[in-house]
């Protein structure tokens, strides 16, 4: 992969991790906003179930961005040090195509086919 490719490909990188920041935030002011909520004082079970639905997915979706947000940093990391783009299963270069479809992939197709893991 070229200078040119990896500039590029950081340079979305980054972007993707500042959209995840943002709706990190946007997420976790909607999770604290559910959180002060306070149910009916006639206890309606349904409106209670709903909320508590609503908070799990916030929460649900939070931890899945925090886990984007740790792949971002890593692929970083690979890029500052020079290992940016080699399996980390069989240390062979990962595919220019798979790189640009998921930037922070960690393995290359072939061992993502033998371990259904990206």
């Amino acid at each position: 992969m070229t200078d040119t490719s990896h500039n590029i490909l950081k340079t979305r990188i980054e972007k993707d991790r500042e959209l995840l920041n943002e709706q990190l935030e946007q997420i976790r002011a909607a999770r604290t906003a559910q959180e002060r909520r306070e149910g009916s004082p006639f206890g309606k079970r349904e409106e209670e179930a709903s909320e508590t639905a609503e908070l799990e997915n916030l929460i649900a979706q939070e931890k899945r961005i925090l886990d984007q947000i740790v792949d971002i940093e890593l692929a970083l990391k690979k890029l500052e040090n020079g290992t940016y783009g080699l399996c980390q299963k069989c240390n062979e270069i990962i595919e220019a195509a798979r790189l640009e479809a998921i930037p922070t992939a960690k393995i290359c197709i072939k061992c993502a086919q033998t371990k259904n893991v990206r």
